[in-house]
């Protein structure tokens, strides 16, 4: 079984407007709304390739409810822990011919005791399954969370990590089978910008020697470039389109690559699939469907 952890998940409702003008109305020609959490868009995207998994997070009020029974709709298996302070938070997109605007909510107040819950629903995965962990940490958690959740997991389960800068580097002591940052931000871990791509291969080897076995670099337009635990360099150009859509997208590649591995043990395979995932997504609104990246695996 995969599980995603996504701890502060929210409800994405994202409007398109011609012109946004702030201190007057402003009326929508579309509105969506989207379940939101980066863990929540790994198992959506697993879900569109055919592999089940269970999204893990916190919940909270009527929106958590909502976001609850919609991935119940979408027929994705949830193990989530309802908080009693709060509510999930409702993330507020705003897209307009001129540019973009967001106003995140703050999301419910989880206690000790609501983590040791999920951390106790988590240690069930074992051998063979894979652990999933993206995104941020709430304020009201510390920032060892993840470190404290991964103290408790079984040594033998296969771990991802996406998450940014010190997050990230706290948890490669843990041996993760695969972490995902982007270039900038394989950069912003060791205080320097990252120009080509013989200085990206070295820094994420770096990212290697402190305990990464597999480290996937996503690079915008320039494609995708693994480093995988033989030493091997694997890369993929990316797919010709026009960007619509950014969020999501790094997290549709860390569940392509996923579902690819899984499928063949391949990396060349896995590379090409997170690829199409992420590009498919980054060329629609919303999440990417299987039609949209077969679209892509063809043209890759």
């Amino acid at each position: 079984m995969i599980y995603t952890v996504t701890l502060n998940p929210a409800l994405d409702y994202v409007v398109q407007t011609p012109h946004f003008k702030t201190g007057q109305i402003n009326r929508n020609t579309s509105e969506h709304i989207y379940f939101g959490g980066k863990g929540i868009n790994v198992s959506c995207i697993l879900k569109e390739l055919g592999v089940e998994s269970t999204a893990v997070g916190f919940i909270a009020g009527f929106t958590g409810k909502a976001l609850r029974d919609g991935l119940s709709a979408m027929q994705i298996r949830t193990d989530l822990v309802e908080v009693s302070e709060g509510m999930t938070r409702i993330n507020v997109k705003v897209r307009s011919a001129d540019d973009e605007t967001e106003i995140n909510g703050m999301g419910p107040v989880i206690t000790d005791a609501d983590l040791r819950i999920l951390t106790e629903r988590l240690k069930k995965a074992g051998p063979g399954d894979t652990l999933v962990i993206s995104g941020s940490i709430p304020s009201c958690l510390s920032s060892r969370t993840y470190e404290e959740i991964l103290e408790e997991i079984e040594p033998g389960v296969r771990l991802v990590v996406d998450a940014e800068k010190g997050l990230l580097l706290n948890i490669l002591r843990f041996r993760p089978f695969l972490i995902k940052p982007n270039s900038i931000e394989l950069g912003q871990m060791f205080d320097t910008i990252l120009n080509t791509k013989e200085e990206i291969i070295t820094y994420a080897r770096k990212l290697q020697e402190l305990g990464a076995r597999n480290v996937l670099v996503s690079m915008a337009a320039e494609g995708a470039l693994l480093l995988d635990e033989n030493g091997d360099v694997h890369e993929q150009r990316a797919a010709r389109g026009t960007v619509v859509n950014s969020v999501g997208a790094g997290d549709s590649m860390v569940a392509g690559f996923l579902a690819g591995f899984l499928e063949t043990g391949s990396y060349d395979h896995a590379l090409k699939l997170g690829t199409a995932c992420g590009g498919a997504t980054a060329f629609h609104s919303g999440l990417a469907s299987k039609e949209q990246i077969d679209e892509i695996m063809e043209i890759l």
